[in-house]
């Protein structure tokens, strides 16, 4: 990572010990109620808990005018931008777009770790998320059978992926959407033997 930002041109780099970060006797934790209970949060119990306490330590640390977090972790963003309104942080929130590889797998560390076979399989995430977005563009407005047609895109053409979840939502409170109108979110979870992915669209 370090040689990745002295060859992007950054000034300085911030990388504080645990002990720095966490001192001892550390008993403070921020929770961020009801948005992190649905898709990652509702296989990864505390995990947001964890994720909220650790960037309002960096952000009271740094103290940033600006910090920019990735489209690709929607939930990760929401929580945060809701952290930093609840608790009237003095940082403007960004929200970076997904960077895609050639066939629209999301860029991520944990796509290293997939063998040839799965990353080629992986690319499927995407191309169901494309269909979702098709479909509404072409009238589907319920939920139910936006999912099922992606079930079965992945299904076919990700058979060494498990659908951790796929879901509709409101892409400002990640309450789930009976019918698609507005501001809709639609993300999804797939496990493969090696790594587990998450992608999304706004639609």
């Amino acid at each position: 990572d370090a040689a990745k930002c002295r060859r992007a041109g950054a000034d300085l780099i911030f990388a504080p010990g645990v002990k720095e970060v966490y001192p001892e006797g550390f008993s403070t934790y921020v929770n961020v109620e009801g948005i992190t209970q649905g898709l990652c949060g509702a296989s990864r119990p505390g995990h947001f808990r964890g994720v909220a306490t650790v960037v309002c330590k960096l952000l009271s640390m740094v103290r940033p005018d600006l910090a920019v977090f990735g489209q690709k972790d929607a939930q990760q963003a929401a929580v945060i931008k809701r952290m930093v309104r609840d608790l009237d942080l003095a940082v403007k929130i960004a929200i970076g777009p997904i960077v895609r590889e050639p066939d629209g797998l999301a860029m991520s560390s944990r796509n290293a770790c997939l063998t040839p076979e799965e990353r080629k399989q992986a690319a499927a995430l995407y191309r169901s998320l494309k269909l979702a977005r098709r479909m509404v563009r072409e009238g589907a407005r319920e939920t139910g059978e936006v999912r099922r047609k992606m079930k079965t895109l992945l299904a076919r053409e990700a058979p060494l992926g498990k659908v951790d979840y796929i879901e509709i939502v409101d892409s400002e409170t990640l309450e789930p959407a009976r019918r698609i109108s507005g501001r809709t979110l639609v993300a999804l979870a797939v496990r493969f033997p090696s790594a587990r992915l998450i992608d999304n669209v706004r639609i």
